[in-house]
């Protein structure tokens, strides 16, 4: 039996209450490994509630701001550093050391970094990571798209992995309602603005769901809620049942990014859910929606316009049954185990 630890990022609980896309695939990923037989250790705050076999003494960062209000830039810092010393004193336990979170891990693993893994759940082309990669050529990284991967140096690339999810957290709905949905962090990045101009121009409303970026939260007040109507509601931040809901009942999932998604876990969500995606060609979006299959890709909001009224020809049922056959935590699974091995071989 293969030994491993997961590694969770110490911002959010494991599994998220609401946004986490990360922690949300950690805890699926942890999940799914143990249904194939291999031991995982969790190591996540201790405000997770999580069936899984965990280690961590102190909460997460979003706890502590709930208490506190504000919390000193070097908490972050200092949850890493706690976290990994608890992993430091375990490290004889585990077979291979799956790292979701930033940097300090590959320091602390010396020697034992060929036998580790690091996701990375962002973009890798700013100069973080390029510093990163080249001070830790030996350090295995997982690409989350093939999109992702061509920002990872040769050296690293241990293999590329797409997410995926619980295959019974979301049913499919071929009955949808007239309405369009957007779910993500209410950010430039992600632009819901422009999905609000975009269902406004095609005449549907559309209902907003996600958390305001604490990076930028200036943006949600000049852009996006002078838009704001009896036709594009926003309804906070969303848990499950919420998106579930949000999402099997709309038309269409609209994903208006601007930067270079390294995946876009929504866009699954919504496929699982039977729901169609119409989503911006950047990043991994070409990679995830199949267009006319599962969705289009367009490159515009004209574009994005003239779908909508395209939007009947998408065969519900089988969008779900793509979901299925591409995107389930299973799949994914089973991938990371075959890395897994692939790194104890060599």
């Amino acid at each position: 039996m293969i030994r491993v630890a997961q590694i969770a990022p110490n911002i959010f609980p494991i599994p998220p209450t609401h946004h986490g896309g990360t922690e949300r695939v950690i805890h699926d990923l942890s999940t799914a490994l143990r249904s194939l037989g291999v031991e995982v250790t969790l190591f996540a705050p201790s405000d997770s509630a999580t069936h899984l076999p965990r280690i961590g003494s102190y909460p997460s960062l979003a706890a502590l701001e709930r208490r506190y209000g504000t919390v000193a830039p070097g908490v972050p810092a200092a949850l890493d550093a706690l976290q990994l010393e608890a992993l430091r004193l375990r490290l004889d336990d585990f077979d291979i050391v799956h790292g979701h979170g930033e940097f300090a891990h590959a320091a602390l693993l010396g020697e034992r970094r060929r036998r580790s893994l690091t996701t990375i759940h962002w973009r890798v082309d700013e100069l973080d990571r390029a510093l990163f990669f080249e001070g830790f050529p030996d350090l295995p990284v997982a690409a989350i798209s093939a999109a992702q991967q061509g920002g990872i140096p040769a050296a690293n690339r241990a293999g590329m992995v797409h997410h995926g999810i619980d295959r019974d957290r979301y049913a499919a709905c071929l009955a949808p309602g007239h309405y369009l949905a957007f779910v993500g962090r209410m950010t430039d990045q992600k632009r819901p603005d422009t999905a609000i101009r975009v269902a406004r121009a095609a005449g549907f409303p559309i209902r907003l769901g996600g958390t305001i970026d604490v990076g930028n939260p200036g943006y949600f007040d000049r852009a996006v809620r002078p838009l704001l109507g009896d036709d594009a509601v926003y309804l906070g931040p969303v848990d499950d049942a919420a998106k579930g809901a949000l999402l099997s009942g709309a038309a269409a999932l609209l994903f208006p990014i601007d930067w270079p998604e390294p995946f876009g876990l929504v866009m699954i969500e919504a496929m699982a859910c039977g729901t169609p995606v119409i989503a911006w060609n950047r990043g991994s979006v070409p990679e995830i929606v199949e267009d006319g299959v599962t969705g289009f890709v367009v490159s515009s909001e004209d574009e994005a316009v003239a779908a909508l009224a395209r939007i009947g020809e998408i065969d519900r049922a089988g969008v779900r049954r793509r979901f299925e056959e591409r995107f389930t935590a299973e799949r994914m699974a089973r991938d990371y185990l075959a890395l897994y091995r692939r790194l104890l071989a060599a």
